[in-house]
Formats: C-alpha cells, sequence, structure tokens
C-alpha cells in the first residue's frame, strides 16, 4: 500500500506531501501508480468528485480519466504540496480561487549559475518548436501561447568547490523561492530557463549541463500553499525540501 504524508486535513480537503516520481493521475497511456490511487484507498467516498478529463489514449480513442477530489496538478518529479478536496462543494470553491490567482503557491528550486536577487518573469508560454514534450517561453514559442508571470527571489547562492567550470572558475547554484502568479504547465522550469538559470536535474530544461548533484530528478519543491477555505479561514500549510535536496545542498558551500 502507498504511504503518503498528509500535512493537512478537514472535513472539506486535504493536503498532502506528493513524493517526487509519483504522477498525480493517469494519462490514459501507461498503467502505473498515481496519487489518485491512493485517494481512491483511502478516500473512497472522495470518488466522484472534481471533474473528469478527456484524453486519447494510445489507440487513439477518447477516454475519460477519473480525476477524484484534483483541484491543480505538480509535475511528476516535483514533490510537496497538493490539495485534494473532499467534496463537490469543497471543490469547485477551490477551483475558483485556482481561477482568480487568489491561491498562493510558494517553490524552492535549485538552480545552475547566479541570478539577480529577485525578480519577475513575464513571459508568455506556449509549444516548443524543437520537442514535443517542451514548453517555451518568450516570443519563439508556438500554438497556443498564454500569459504566464512568475516572481522570484534568491534565498541562498552557493558555489561548488570540488569543480571548475572551463573559465576556471568553481560552479555556481542558487537556492531560489518561486511564486508563480498563474498556472501554466511546465511554469516554473520554462520561466527559470528563460532567465538563463535552468533548475539542476531538469532532464528536459537543463541543456547541455552535465552536473546535476547526485539528483535523479528536477531540483523542484512545492513547499507552501495558501489559500482560503470555505468558511473563509485561511490555511497555510508548508514543508521542507526532502533528504535528496537538502543532500544535494550540502554538497556546496555557501557563496558570501
Amino acid at each position: 500500500m502507498m504511504t503518503i504524508e498528509i500535512l493537512f486535513e478537514n472535513e472539506n480537503l486535504i493536503i498532502i506531501n506528493k513524493p517526487s516520481g509519483l504522477v498525480v493521475h493517469s494519462d490514459g497511456k501507461t498503467d502505473e501508480p498515481t496519487v489518485v490511487d491512493w485517494i481512491l484507498q483511502q478516500y473512497p467516498q472522495i470518488n466522484g468528485v472534481g471533474e473528469n478529463m478527456l484524453v486519447k489514449n494510445n489507440d487513439g480513442v477518447e477516454v475519460a480519466l477519473n480525476r477524484p477530489g484534483i483541484v491543480h496538478r505538480i509535475d511528476r518529479d516535483t514533490s510537496g504540496c497538493l490539495v485534494i478536496a473532499k467534496t463537490q462543494t469543497s471543490f469547485e470553491h477551490l477551483k475558483q480561487q485556482f481561477k482568480d490567482r487568489l491561491v498562493k503557491k510558494t517553490y524552492h528550486a535549485i538552480v545552475y549559475g547566479h541570478p539577480k536577487d529577485s525578480g519577475i518573469i513575464d513571459a508568455p508560454i506556449g509549444r516548443s518548436s524543437r520537442d514535443f514534450r517542451m514548453k517555451q517561453a518568450g516570443p519563439h514559442a508556438r500554438g497556443h501561447v498564454r500569459n504566464a508571470c512568475t516572481e522570484y527571489r534568491v534565498l541562498t547562492y552557493f558555489q561548488d568547490m570540488r569543480k571548475k567550470d572551463p573559465q576556471g572558475q568553481y560552479e555556481k547554484y542558487a537556492l531560489v523561492e518561486c511564486y508563480p502568479k498563474t498556472g501554466r504547465t511546465h511554469q516554473i522550469r520554462v520561466h527559470l530557463k528563460y532567465i538563463h538559470h535552468p533548475i539542476v536535474a531538469d532532464s528536459l530544461y537543463r541543456g547541455k549541463r552535465k552536473q546535476v548533484l547526485r539528483l535523479s530528478r528536477t531540483a523542484l519543491h512545492a513547499y507552501g500553499i495558501e489559500f482560503f477555505d470555505r468558511d473563509n479561514a485561511l490555511i497555510s500549510v508548508s514543508v521542507e525540501v526532502p533528504h535528496d535536496i537538502s543532500e544535494s545542498l550540502q554538497l556546496l558551500h555557501r557563496y558570501e
């Protein structure tokens, strides 16, 4: 049986600490464990809450994916806070807050290089012209391009004293805190690549960078989430980065 940490729970909703490597729901093409499987095991009464999603399976047939209680998603590799609605009324309430951009989401990421200490990345996102799996920000994005905005601030600058780059300088990294104002697919990953500081170990967006600080997954963590419950109570939950990310930071030295 799958074990997932519950960070917060009341009669309306659950907030879990999603492990890295676990997808939120099926894509209709593979048969692998998902957060939805865990929901149906632990909270069978949630089945039927929310909205199904129509996708095409491997045979090109359109199927409806069951997504009980799922209000938002985070990527397979991303760990951290995920909200699940227990009732349809709570689902609609939360969905509206996401739509109105009233939900405050906070992410922590390790990036390559030293970005400016803070900034706002306001760049529309569409499809990549080079890889169907990827998204792209800025004027070269293709297809249905949507506005996207991410604020960030650097928490700590680091150097890797074990290795120098081709110019003889120690490799640089930073721990950044990101606040996505919109909810586009791969938004934080794409936006950090757009400012030339992609997330460490991101196989899609890190480009030719080979150093991954012993990480086997993208160094991105959904650190916190804040919103109002149905009774107008403020719900604010956070969870520290898991061991794989914290251990990778221990390989580095603070840069003053």
